[in-house]
Order: C-alpha cells, then structure tokens, then sequence
C-alpha cells in the first residue's frame, strides 16, 4: 500500500520542518533561488493556457507542475515552510531564531530568482524590448495592477481582502505539501499534491511567491505600480496572511488533531519519514531527504 497514515505524516511533518531549520544560508538562497524561478515559470504556463483557451480553469489545472517540481526536487517554498517548521518549533526540534532565520534567507532566494525570470521571460514577450504587442505583455500588467492598486482602492479593506485570500492560499499551498507526505511513490505524491494546488489557483486566491514574480514583472512591462504600492498592498499583507493561513489551518489543526494518534504512539517524530519519501537511500524509490525538506 502506498497510502502513509495521517498520524505517520505528522511525524514526517516534523521532521521536515527540523531538517528545513537546520540547513545552511548558502543552500536556502539557491533552492529559494530555484523554487521561486520555476514557480514563476509555472505561472507563465498558466497564464498562456489560459490565453490560447479562454477558459480560466485551464491555467489552474496546468500550475500545479512548478509545485511538483519544487517538491520533487527538494526545493524550498516558504509558504509550505510556515506550516512544517513550526511545528519542529513547537515539539522543541528547533528554534525560532532558525525558523525566522530560514523564511528569511528563502524569502530573499524567491525574490532573487522570481527577478531574473521576470527579467528573463520580459525580453522574450518583448523580443528584446521591441514589440510590446504579444498579449502575454498586458496580462501582466493587468495582474500586477490587480493585485495592487485594486487593493489600494479599498483602503482598509482593500488590505483586509488581500490577508483573508492570502490565508485562505496557504491553507491549499501547505496541505500541498503535506499531501506529498500521504504517498510512498512518486506518482501517489503527484496526484495527492496536485489537488489542492489547483484548488487555490482555480480560485484567485494571493500566493506571495507567484506574486514576488508577477507584480515586478508587470512594473518592468509599464504597470503603473510603485514599489511602494507592491509592499503596502500586497507584499507584506500577503505574506502575513500566508504564514497565518499555513500555521493556523493546516500546521497547528493538523498537529492538533493527529497528535497522540495511534498511529504515531511509540514512534519518534519523523521516525517514517524516510520511508514515506521516494529516494531514500539506495532503494530508489523508497524515499528521499529532498522531499522532505521540500515546501
């Protein structure tokens, strides 16, 4: 059987979350480099599919391939982080100097690695800056000023609507990763992440990662965006409300509502990891670190 027990998973939840806090700076800027280039790069994918077909669904059902890349690689994502390294805090397997030190140094490997993409995937619609026709070009300026100024125009509210997606977001994006804990193999894993990937995306809700490429890069396309209007109006309430929605809805109810199970009596936290995870080892697919530390 490939299926992994909710209780099991919360030992490999911990376990990750202690293995994620526990890694150097230089390893966090590069995988945080990586993760947020190929998100940004499933992005695009999205909004093309959605552009050839007219029918938002489709972006949705095609932007869970970064996800997948990102877990089964063993990349980081800090919105999966906010659930699993918590909860390492929590059963004392870290601190929360290493916790805040690894959002750090991921958030700013995201940034880095969504700017070159963004700077990257501009010249390619642009054709090296000469030709502003393609309609990629104006998706992104849309977005960008969709998530930003739109948001400005309610004020208080505005701000308010941006945390409420922001969490409802990572409550999908951190069961996510927590579903590619369910399954032993590599083709259970993707199904089972799948899932709710496709239902944030489906439903607009405000991922920070997406939003680190989409925003900047429809400022160097001409949206009317400040980086002032990035940060206020999304960049800083939309990272809060990922971090609540990750840490409330999916880490702690999840921790709650597993803990003391039976079956995760009488086994260390993370004590079925190695064997939940594909590559671990030298069984092939018997189980991988990578995917641990992954999200």
């Amino acid at each position: 059987m490939d299926y992994v027990k909710p209780g099991e998973v919360l030992g490999s939840m911990i376990e990750a979350g202690k293995t994620k806090a526990e890694l150097g700076i230089m390893q966090l800027i590069v995988r945080g480099s990586l993760g947020g280039a190929i998100l940004a790069c499933a992005t695009t994918l999205a909004f093309t599919a959605v552009a050839q077909t007219k029918i938002p669904m489709a972006g949705a059902i095609l932007f869970p391939v970064g996800f997948v890349m990102i877990i089964l690689l063993g990349l980081e994502l800090v919105t999966g982080s906010f659930a699993l390294i918590p909860l390492a805090v929590l059963e004392k397997q870290t601190t929360i100097r290493r916790m805040l030190g690894n959002y750090f140094w991921v958030i700013l490997g995201h940034l880095i690695g969504c700017a070159i993409y963004a700077a990257l995937y501009g010249l390619t619609i642009t054709k090296m800056g000469t030709d502003l026709s393609n309609p990629m070009v104006q998706t992104l300026i849309t977005a960008s000023e969709g998530k930003t100024i739109a948001y400005q125009s309610l004020e208080a509210e505005g701000l308010a609507l941006a945390f409420i997606k922001a969490m409802l977001c990572n409550w999908m994006v951190t069961l996510g990763a927590v579903m590619a804990m369910t399954s032993k193999s590599t083709s259970g894993k993707i199904l089972a992440m799948w899932l709710p990937i496709l239902t944030f995306f489906g439903q607009g809700f405000e991922h920070t990662v997406v939003n680190f490429f989409v925003i900047p890069a429809g400022m160097m396309l001409g949206a009317n965006v400040t980086l002032a209007d990035w940060w206020v109006w999304n960049g800083i309430p939309v990272l809060l409300g990922n971090f609540a929605g990750g840490l409330l809805f999916t880490g702690l109810l999840f921790y709650l509502s597993q803990k003391g199970s039976g079956s995760q009596k009488g086994s260390k936290p993370g004590a079925t990891a190695g064997a939940e995870l594909p590559g671990r080892g030298e069984a092939g697919l018997a189980g991988t670190p990578a995917l641990e530390k992954s999200v």
